[in-house]
């Protein structure tokens, strides 16, 4: 009986360790090649498997994406309100949020350029980075409240701020030269025109 326990429970195991590597091949070559450019074949054979082994444990695109996205951002998590919140001053608050998210875009640059750029061509990308995207507005509409102005201002506020927020703007605005400060100060000057 024992050893019975002992085989379901080792086979447990290195059926985990397989979707572990399943998992981290995909993160690695979602991260290279793109979401597009990454075919199961291409999977299995970073991960040490076969085609079928990836199937049996992801059956659809859907569920392999859920699983490298989660994956990739329990690796790298993407600021978090509390690093801001005890900031009382509105227009340092968004400047902390808006570093933050800079800095975070420039070390994890080259998968969301590729998820951004894939974006199009692969469905099953879209509902982890529509999930990405409504959290980018709640970080808005989270950091405009806290301006004092009147309810039109603070409308163009939260609008500038979910602009702003975003991986592309970051990224149009680094490919113009600029430094994540430098990017973040350009912004609060924004801000600073629609609040007067």
């Amino acid at each position: 009986m024992e050893t019975r326990k002992y085989t379901k429970t080792r086979r447990a195991e290195q059926q985990d360790e397989t979707r572990a590597r399943i998992v981290e091949a995909t993160v690695i070559l979602h991260e290279t090649l793109g979401p597009a450019q990454t075919s199961i074949s291409a999977i299995a054979a970073a991960a040490g498997v076969q085609r079928l082994t990836v199937y049996r444990h992801f059956p659809d695109d859907a569920s392999l994406f859920e699983a490298c996205t989660t994956r990739y951002l329990e690796l790298h998590p993407p600021p978090q309100r509390a690093a801001w919140a005890d900031i009382e001053h509105p227009s340092e608050r968004s400047y902390a949020a808006l570093l933050a998210f800079y800095q975070y875009y420039r070390q994890t640059e080259s998968m969301w350029r590729a998820a951004y750029r894939d974006l199009d061509q692969v469905a099953a990308l879209q509902a982890p980075m529509d999930r990405f995207e409504a959290y980018l507005d709640e970080v808005a509409d989270d950091l405009g409240l806290a301006w004092r102005t009147t309810q039109a201002a603070r409308r163009l506020l939260k609008l500038t701020l979910r602009h702003a927020l975003r991986f592309t703007t970051w990224q149009s605005l680094k490919n113009a030269k600029l430094k994540d400060r430098q990017i973040a100060e350009l912004v609060q000057s924004w801000l600073e025109g629609v609040e007067s």
